[in-house]
């Protein structure tokens, strides 16, 4: 059973950076390097939202919402996936998750909370 930890969120002031880590365990059989993974979010009331896709081929894509201040990495060695996320604003505030893209419902994590505010 795969298992997803997300970390890294927080409090930030509009404007500021933060990194978020995904470590992905119990793959098993599937290489995380084989995996397509992304990043999700969802605000309170809100519909879920793919923020950044990084593919095996380590392609990445980006919703236009963050194309210039989101960054998705990978490092396969460490079975994890970052988000540097620069320029925050309080918009971008939500609960964030990695998961496999196309999702898998068993998949998810707690995700991590990230507050954009001054």
């Amino acid at each position: 059973q795969v298992q997803l930890a997300e970390s890294g969120g927080g409090l930030v002031q509009p404007g500021g950076s933060l990194r978020l880590s995904c470590l992905a365990s119990g793959t098993g059989f599937r290489s995380f390097n084989a995996m397509a993974m992304g990043w999700y979010r969802q605000a309170p009331g809100m519909r879920w939202e793919l923020v950044a896709v990084m593919y095996d081929d380590g392609k990445t894509n980006y919703a236009d919402f963050v194309k210039g201040r989101f960054t998705i990495a990978r490092d396969n060695a460490k079975n994890t996936l970052y988000l540097q996320m620069n320029s925050l604003k309080p918009e971008d505030t939500a609960v964030y998750y990695c998961n496999e893209v196309p999702y898998h419902d068993d998949y998810w994590g707690q995700g991590t909370q990230v507050t954009v505010s001054s």
